[in-house]
C-alpha cells in the first residue's frame, strides 16, 4: 500500500527570494515546485500538497486599496479564498503539465480549503498579524476610523493593519481530500492555513484572519492520516545558531529535543519556529516523521538524505 505524504510548499515555491513579484516568476516557480511533486508521485507516494500565500494575499490586498474607490475592498476571509484559487490554480496547471510531459496518469485538483478556529480564541482580541500595504500614520488612523481596522507601526517602518492569529483545530474538507488521494488524484488543499471559520450552530463563519500556515499543515497530515510531514522550504537544513559565526547543520532531531530548542528560543518567531513547531505537533500526533528540506530536494529528502528529520525518538 503506497504510503501518503502532505508536502507543505514555503512562500519560495511561487516567489523565489529575490525574484520580481510578477506572473512569469510565479509561473516559473509554480513550475520547479511541480518537478518536485511529480518527483514524489512517480516514486509511489500517494500526495497532498499544501502552500503558503504570504505575497499573493498581500497582492491582493494591494490591488484593492488602489482601486477603493472604484470598486468595494473585499473581507480578509474573501481575500484569502481569492489567493487558494489563485495559487491552486497555477500549482494544479504546473503539475499537470508535467505529469503528461512524464506520461503519468494521475488526475490534479485544488480544494478551497475552511479551517476551523474557536470562536473565543485570544487571537481575536490582540491582533498580533501584519498584512497589506504600507501607510503613513495619519492614514493609518483614518483607516481604524472608517473601517474599524486595527493599525500598528511595522518595524520595517510605515503603518499596516494588523489582524488575528488564531489557532487551527480542524480542516472542514478532510474527508473530500482524503477520498480523493484514495483515489489517485494529487489534491492541493489547506492555502495559506486555509480560510479561517468559526461554527455557529450549523453554520460556518467566515473570520477575518490569517491561520499559520505549517500548524495548519501538521492538521492536514494528521487528519488525512499521512505517514511524513515534508516541509519544503528555502534552507537546506534546521541550523542550531542560525545567523550567528557558527551556525550547525542539524540532521535531526527527535521531538523531545526539538521542543527543547524551540523553547530555548533557537528557531525564534519568524520562519522556522513554526515550522518546527509544525513538525513536531505532527509527529506527537502520530505521524512518523516530518522533514525540513529544501525546495529543490524533496524527494531526496523522503529518502534520507537531505533535509533535517524529526523523529518520534
Amino acid at each position: 500500500m503506497a504510503e501518503r505524504v502532505v508536502v507543505a510548499l514555503g512562500g519560495n515555491a511561487l516567489l523565489r527570494r529575490g525574484a520580481q513579484d510578477t506572473f512569469d516568476e510565479m509561473y516559473r516557480a509554480a513550475r520547479l515546485a511541480a518537478e518536485q511533486i511529480a518527483d514524489i508521485a512517480a516514486a509511489g507516494w500517494e500526495v497532498v500538497v499544501t502552500h503558503g500565500n504570504g505575497p499573493q494575499v498581500g497582492r491582493i490586498l494591494l490591488q484593492q486599496e488602489a482601486a477603493k474607490d472604484v470598486v468595494s475592498p473585499m473581507p480578509l476571509d474573501v481575500c484569502g479564498a481569492e489567493s487558494q484559487g489563485q495559487i491552486g490554480y497555477l500549482l494544479q496547471v504546473t503539475i499537470g503539465d508535467v505529469f503528461f510531459e512524464r506520461g503519468m496518469e494521475r488526475p490534479v485538483v485544488t480544494i478551497l480549503t475552511l479551517t476551523r478556529v474557536r470562536a473565543n480564541d485570544p487571537a481575536f482580541e490582540k491582533p498580533t498579524k501584519f498584512v497589506g500595504p504600507y501607510y503613513r500614520e495619519d492614514e493609518a488612523r483614518a483607516l481604524e476610523a472608517e473601517r474599524g481596522y486595527t493599525m500598528k507601526p511595522d518595524p520595517h517602518g510605515g503603518w499596516r493593519r494588523v489582524v488575528p492569529s488564531p489557532a487551527p483545530y480542524s480542516i472542514v474538507e478532510t474527508p473530500i481530500v482524503k477520498g480523493l488521494v484514495a483515489d489517485g488524484a494529487i489534491v492541493i488543499a489547506s492555502g495559506g492555513g486555509g480560510v479561517p471559520v468559526i461554527e455557529d450552530g450549523p453554520r460556518l463563519v467566515g473570520k477575518e484572519g490569517v491561520v499559520d500556515k505549517d500548524l495548519a499543515a501538521a492538521i492536514l497530515a494528521r487528519e488525512v492520516g499521512a505517514a511524513v510531514l515534508l516541509i519544503l522550504t528555502d534552507v537546506n537544513k534546521v541550523q542550531k545558531g542560525y545567523g550567528t559565526l557558527m551556525p550547525e547543520d542539524i540532521e535531526r532531531m527527535s521531538v523531545d529535543e526539538a521542543e527543547a530548542l524551540l523553547a530555548a528560543g533557537e528557531f525564534g518567531t519568524g520562519s522556522m519556529g513554526p515550522k518546527i513547531r509544525a513538525a513536531v505537533d505532527f509527529v506527537r500526533g502520530g505521524g512518523r516523521r516530518a522533514i525540513v528540506a529544501d525546495l529543490d530536494e524533496g524527494l531526496q529528502a523522503l529518502s534520507g538524505g537531505a533535509g533535517t528529520l524529526i523523529l518520534p525518538a
